[in-house]
């Protein structure tokens, strides 16, 4: 997938419209179509700035890969019920990483809790 086109996923993701892209990027809208059309090359600085807008650092946008992305179905199952499925599952090594991310997180949580509640109650 080349540099446009995961720019473009990853601005629908958002559900920002390319008129948005452009205003924050100081680009009129066809000139920010052309960079997800891969028409133009990008330059680094320019990268920062899309990265910025859409709220991702540059190399995230640059190792996107939409295939780890749920991919939405819109068709019924068995149930009724729309359904989500995984395109992928996520390599074991990046999965270990996330489960401890969410620890650390969880414990930043519970301790930042714990000094709240002390403030609150010392009033």
């Amino acid at each position: 997938m080349m540099l446009g086109q995961k720019i473009k996923k990853l601005r629908e993701l958002k559900n920002y419209t390319q008129e948005h892209m452009a205003k924050q990027l100081s680009l009129t809208q066809s000139g920010y179509c052309k960079i997800e059309l891969d028409e133009v090359d990008i330059p680094y600085s320019r990268l920062e700035q899309v990265a910025k807008v859409l709220g991702l650092k540059p190399e995230d946008i640059i190792s996107f890969n939409e295939q780890m992305v749920f991919n939405v179905m819109h068709n019924k199952t068995e149930s009724g019920v729309n359904g989500v499925v995984f395109q992928n599952q996520l390599p074991s090594n990046e999965k270990k990483l996330y489960e401890e991310q969410i620890q650390i997180l969880r414990q930043e949580n519970t301790y930042l809790k714990g000094i709240l509640d002390k403030v609150l109650t010392d009033k």
